[in-house]
C-alpha cells in the first residue's frame, strides 16, 4: 500500500474526530441543510441526484437553493450563479444545476457564507448542499451519501478513490445505491439495522437524434461509463475521446476533434451535458455541427417517500435557535 494512503487516512480520521468532539466547530444556517455527497472522488452522480431531488422538492412547492463550492471556477468569494454565465466564473456543475432547476445556486469556498447570502436574498425554506459530505464546517440536518459498486472494495486516496473510509457512513442519514446493487447486501443490511435509510437510484442516458458514427467525447470523472452507455444504446462511435474531468474546451480542442472527423469520416459529435457547459461559447458548439448532447437522468425508487423521509427527519432534529 502507498505509505501516503496511511498518512491521508490518519489525517482524515483526526479531522473527523476533532469535529465529532467539537474541537473544530461547525456553523448552522437559519434554514435546514440537506447535503448530497459521496465517499469517493467523482463519478457517483451527485449533480443528477441534486437535480432529481430538486425536482421532487419543486413538485411539493418547497422553496430551496443549492450551495456549492463551484469546483474549477477561476473566481473567488460568494457568487450567485447566472444561468447565461460561463463555467470559468461559476463551475460547470453549479451552472448545469442552475439551468436545469431554475433555482438560486450560490457558490463559495465557505458554504456557510454562501448560505447566508442565499437566506438574505432568496428566503429559502431549505438548502441543498452539493458535494457536502466532507464539508463539516457547515451543520447539516440530513446527509445523503451516494455509493457506487466500486466504493465497497476501494482504497483511500491516493491508492484508491475514497476520500473517507466506509466507517464514515455512520454520519449518513440515507445511503443511495445503484438499482440492482446486491454484491454487498450484508454491509448495507448492517447500516439499515442502525437506522440508515437505504434508497435505490437508477441512472438513464437520454440520447437525442445522433449523427451516424459520431465522435463521442467527454471530460467527466468516469468516461468509460459514458462510452459504455452510448454503445449500449446501439450507437457505434467512430472514436471515443477522453479529456480531464471538468475540462474547459478551447479552440485547439475543437480543431483536434474536427481533424479527427475528417480523418475518420465521422458523421458528427456526441457529448454530455456537463461538457456542453464547458464548451462555453455557442461558436465552439456550432463548429462541431452536427452536434448532439446526451443528458443523464436519475430516478429514485418511491420518490414520494424520499421527500417525506427527509422532511420528517429534519422536523425531528433539535429546534433551530
Amino acid at each position: 500500500m502507498n505509505p501516503l494512503t496511511g498518512l491521508y487516512g490518519a489525517a482524515t480520521a483526526l479531522r473527523n474526530t476533532l469535529f465529532d468532539r467539537g474541537v473544530l466547530s461547525a456553523r448552522r444556517l437559519e434554514q435546514p441543510v440537506v447535503s448530497v455527497g459521496n465517499l469517493s472522488v467523482g463519478g457517483s452522480g451527485k449533480t443528477p441526484f441534486v437535480i432529481a431531488l430538486g425536482e421532487l422538492l419543486q413538485a411539493r412547492g418547497i422553496r430551496f437553493d443549492v450551495l456549492s463550492r463551484g469546483y474549477g471556477r477561476k473566481t473567488r468569494g460568494v457568487l450567485v450563479v447566472e444561468k447565461d454565465g460561463n463555467a470559468a466564473d461559476f463551475g460547470d456543475e453549479p451552472l448545469l444545476i442552475a439551468r436545469r432547476l431554475g433555482v438560486p445556486v450560490i457558490v463559495g469556498e465557505s458554504r456557510y457564507d454562501a448560505g447566508r447570502v442565499a437566506e438574505q436574498k432568496f428566503q429559502p425554506q431549505l438548502h441543498l448542499l452539493d458535494d457536502g459530505f466532507q464539508h463539516r464546517s457547515l451543520v447539516r440536518d440530513f446527509d445523503i451519501v451516494l455509493m457506487t459498486e466500486r466504493d465497497f472494495d476501494d482504497r483511500l486516496l491516493p491508492s484508491g478513490r475514497l476520500r473517507e473510509p466506509l466507517s464514515s457512513l455512520q454520519r449518513a442519514d440515507a445511503i443511495a445505491l445503484p438499482q440492482g446493487f446486491s454484491a454487498y447486501d450484508p454491509v448495507i443490511e448492517k447500516f439499515a439495522q442502525q437506522g440508515k435509510l437505504i434508497w435505490r437510484m437508477k441512472r438513464d442516458l437520454a440520447i437525442p437524434a445522433v449523427p451516424i458514427s459520431p465522435i463521442v467525447f467527454c471530460g467527466i470523472a468516469r468516461p468509460q461509463q459514458f462510452f459504455a452507455q452510448v454503445r449500449a444504446a446501439g450507437i457505434t462511435p467512430a472514436a471515443e475521446v477522453e479529456f480531464r474531468d471538468h475540462h474547459a474546451y478551447n479552440r485547439s480542442d475543437i480543431e483536434r476533434l474536427l481533424a479527427m472527423r475528417g480523418k475518420l469520416g465521422a458523421g458528427g459529435f456526441l457529448t454530455t451535458e456537463k461538457d456542453a457547459v464547458n464548451l462555453g461559447s455557442l461558436s465552439l458548439q456550432a463548429d462541431l455541427n452536427p452536434f448532439a448532447v446526451a443528458a443523464l437522468r436519475l430516478t429514485l425508487d418511491d420518490p414520494a417517500n424520499v421527500v417525506e423521509a427527509v422532511l420528517a427527519r429534519i422536523a425531528k432534529r433539535k429546534p433551530r435557535s
